[in-house]
């Protein structure tokens, strides 16, 4: 096996030890921008939900602005956000290169996808369903809870699957640009030293990470759809 690898992919073979270590870096930004991303994108996608025209603590000045900063951030390419934002991170981060310095962009750039896919997974709530439990005199808290989130499982599983898919290929861009992981290996090793057995083994990690990520969550949908 080893020799085989050396023949077909002897860079692969020369930078082993490097894999283990990139592939480390793109989930710990995978981990820790989706864990903060989910927070707030939930969070948002709450507010949105229930300030809405007809919600249940319906405010139209919240819903607009709230609804213009996410199509807003939503709109900038990620690429250019990260180049946005490099003043807000060294004054938070402290530095504008490695993990650090990519999450700031990471968690702007994710949060207002991820919270437009909740609101979607939370508008499918039937609305019989909120009627009646406001009819039963539950309060807004308890709707939220109980109604718009316990009914919404499903689709917030595949939300949050849906955004780890695109998170990993975000990972990759800012790996590219000095934030580290599978995505600046394959640019610094395997696009710029024209080792291109490395980008084919970066590609053929990162599909696996994805279809683990699918598998998980379509495994979370499947359990909870009711």
């Amino acid at each position: 096996m080893i020799a085989w690898l050396s023949s077909w992919m002897p860079n692969v073979v020369e930078l082993a030890d490097e894999f283990p270590i990139s592939l480390m870096q793109t989930l710990q930004m995978l981990v820790i921008t989706g864990v903060i991303s989910f927070v707030f994108g939930l969070l948002f996608a709450i507010v949105l939900v229930v300030s809405k025209k007809g919600g249940i603590l319906e405010n139209r000045i919240i819903f607009f602005i709230l609804d213009k900063i996410i199509n807003l951030f939503r709109s900038i390419p990620f690429i250019i956000l990260m180049a946005l934002m490099v003043g807000v991170t060294r004054m938070l981060m402290h530095t504008s290169i490695g993990i650090a310095g990519a999450l700031p962009s990471l968690i702007v750039g994710t949060t207002p996808f991820f919270a437009r896919q909740i609101e979607s997974a939370l508008a499918e709530v039937d609305n019989g369903v909120i009627e009646a439990s406001q009819a039963m005199g539950l309060s807004p808290k308890e709707i939220i809870l109980h109604v718009y989130l316990k009914e919404s499982i499903p689709g917030i599983a595949r939300a949050a699957t849906i955004t780890l898919i695109s998170l990993v290929g975000l990972t990759a861009i800012a790996g590219a640009i000095g934030a580290g992981g599978l995505g600046d290996m394959a640019i610094r090793y395997g696009y710029n030293r024209y080792m291109y057995d490395v980008i084919y083994m970066v590609v053929i990690i990162i599909l696996l990470l994805i279809t683990l990520i699918q598998s998980i969550g379509d495994f979370i949908v499947k359990r909870t759809t009711h």
